[in-house]
């Protein structure tokens, strides 16, 4: 009977200290990465009117480009967008915003931009229930992609040619 207690005793200490060790190495590593916790912008008065996207009649609109797949300087790459849950790291300073403000609400998802005068850049991005997301980026336009299964919702936003004008398209 002792030699059972014993036995017991030792199974119980080695399991408590392997779990111990595993868990102060994984919550080492997370505490070591680059993810951020999702941060917020504060609302001023001249925020207040966000604007919602309308869903565009494909007949009637042609569809934005697609963003270029090639491997050449300048041209858009896919950026990831998932951060594993619970990932704590300090948040960073958060920029001024240089111009307005304006939230697109898709039936896929939000993007958030700030448009300035002569160009914008991406505040935030993010997908509904069951959708993913992809965002491309480059010097003159930024597109945001939500997708579930055949249906993408594109968020374009460009400025090559004058201040920075917004499309949404449902396909």
């Amino acid at each position: 009977m002792r030699r059972g207690l014993v036995h017991v005793l030792a199974w119980l200490l080695a399991t408590g200290a392997a779990v111990t060790l595993s868990w102060w190495g994984v919550h080492t590593v997370m505490a070591g990465t680059a993810y951020d916790p999702p941060r917020a912008l504060p609302i001023t008065a001249a925020d207040t009117t966000t604007q919602r996207s309308k869903r565009l009649d494909t007949s009637s609109t042609p569809p934005s480009p697609a963003p270029s797949r090639s491997t050449s300087p300048g041209a858009a790459e896919p950026t990831p967008s998932r951060s594993p849950a619970g990932a704590t790291s300090p948040p960073p300073a958060a920029a001024a915003p240089s111009g307005r403000i304006r939230s697109y609400d898709t039936d896929g998802g939000r993007a958030v931009f700030d448009l300035g005068t002569a160009d914008a850049t991406l505040v935030s991005a993010t997908p509904g229930t069951g959708w993913s997301m992809q965002v491309w980026k480059t010097a003159t336009w930024i597109r945001v992609e939500f997708s579930r299964g055949t249906g993408r919702v594109s968020v374009m936003c460009t400025w090559h040619d004058g201040p920075p004008h917004v499309d949404v398209g449902n396909y």
